[in-house]
């Protein structure tokens, strides 16, 4: 558990500012706009199992790009997935990447249902981009932003296939998740009565995140 609270407290706030800094990005009607939209939303539609295999061969430390980037930029190669301080990270690295995609399409519904007249008056009125982002994009994304986050910590306490394929949950169990934990002690150690337990206690835990998130968009309104 401390492991899978870790890893999203990381990656909720990372990946949900990422996100609306590419919705702010690529929120335009080109087609320059419209091709980044499509390669930063492509991970997304693209199979983890795939994506978590290619990222090993990256960490690889003797032939993977990551640390031939790093030799080309003058530091030291890095073991990353067979370290255990390094290997949560780079699994954290890995996962934003991939999940970026699908938080920016709906910061991007969010920011195209807010009428352009706001930001037209607020310009009339001499108000730089950064105090119409503050006072107008901010305000106006509150929904949008409390259901990304939610989601993303819903999708982020639901870890599996990339400390799977990626570690196995190693080392030293640096990357052993709640849903991993349970998969293993329910399929593979065959024991049903612990794995259930886990179960129960991870759906009560996702039910609060999801009434506590009905809260706070009763609360913005």
């Amino acid at each position: 558990f401390w492991n899978t609270l870790k890893f999203a407290v990381v990656v909720v706030p990372a990946q949900t500012a990422l996100a609306l800094a590419l919705a702010l990005l690529v929120n335009g009607a080109g087609l320059g706009h419209r091709l980044l939209r499509a390669a930063i939303f492509a991970p997304v539609i693209t199979s983890m199992v795939v994506l978590s295999v290619l990222w090993v061969l990256l960490y690889n430390p003797q032939i993977g790009l990551v640390n031939a980037l790093l030799t080309r930029l003058g530091l030291p190669p890095q073991l990353w997935l067979t370290s255990p301080q390094q290997a949560l990270p780079a699994i954290m690295l890995m996962s934003v990447w991939q999940g970026v995609g699908f938080q920016m399409v709906i910061f991007l519904a969010g920011l195209q249902a807010i009428p352009r007249e706001l930001y037209e008056a607020a310009t009339i009125d001499g108000a730089s981009r950064w105090r119409q982002f503050w006072n107008i994009t901010v305000p106006l994304l509150r929904n949008t932003t409390v259901f990304v986050i939610v989601t993303t910590a819903i999708l982020a306490f639901k870890l599996f296939v990339q400390p799977f394929v990626m570690t196995q949950g190693g080392p030293d169990g640096a990357t052993r998740t709640v849903i991993l934990y349970l998969y293993r002690e329910g399929i593979t150690a065959g024991n049903l009565g612990r794995a259930s337990a886990v179960a129960v206690v991870f759906f009560v835990f996702v039910l609060a995140l999801t009434l506590s998130a009905r809260f706070l968009r009763e609360e913005a309104r």
